[in-house]
């Protein structure tokens, strides 16, 4: 049972609390961007990944939407890690430890990644909804932002057709 697991909208916080397991620190983003090309590919989504990390997910318009002009969703893949000095958890090595705290979820002796972390987990579960009417939608996930935008620096953004 997840610690997320009851709260609304279910697949976001399925999602997020998926992403919050693997380790996603700045410059070490190669499993998480995986895990992300993984879920395209469960799905037959059109995917790409590049030596940066950086992933483009593409899900096609739903009949009606053709014409529609594509919309981009944008989060980044990595973190801040830092950790209270008593915490013994291995950032590079291991995911966060979620904690629901009343209305609010943080994590145990760490930090969170909420920013984009929650970006990813609503891209991504709008990806996987086969119940939304949509243009062409693009999700774009680029690494190394809280270090300089570094991911983004490198992205081929050649298979958008959103602007």
């Amino acid at each position: 049972m997840g610690v997320l697991e009851h709260l609304q909208p279910n697949s976001v916080f399925r999602f997020f609390e998926e992403l919050s397991a693997i380790p996603h620190g700045s410059t070490n983003t190669k499993a998480v961007s995986d895990w992300c090309v993984a879920f395209a590919k469960e799905r037959n989504l059109e995917h790409y990944q590049d030596s940066a990390n950086n992933v483009i997910i593409i899900k096609e318009a739903t009949p009606g939407y053709e014409n529609a002009d594509p919309i981009i969703l944008q989060g980044h893949l990595d973190m801040v890690c830092e950790k209270a000095p008593d915490c013994p958890k291995d950032m590079e090595k291991e995911g966060i430890d979620l904690v629901v705290d009343g209305d609010r979820i943080r994590a145990k002796g760490t930090t969170l990644g909420g920013d984009n972390g929650i970006a990813v987990a609503m891209a991504l579960a709008v990806l996987d909804a086969n119940d939304l009417a949509h243009p062409r939608v693009e999700v774009v996930l680029t690494t190394d932002e809280e270090i300089g935008m570094l991911g983004a620096v490198e992205l081929d953004m050649s298979p958008l057709k959103g602007r």
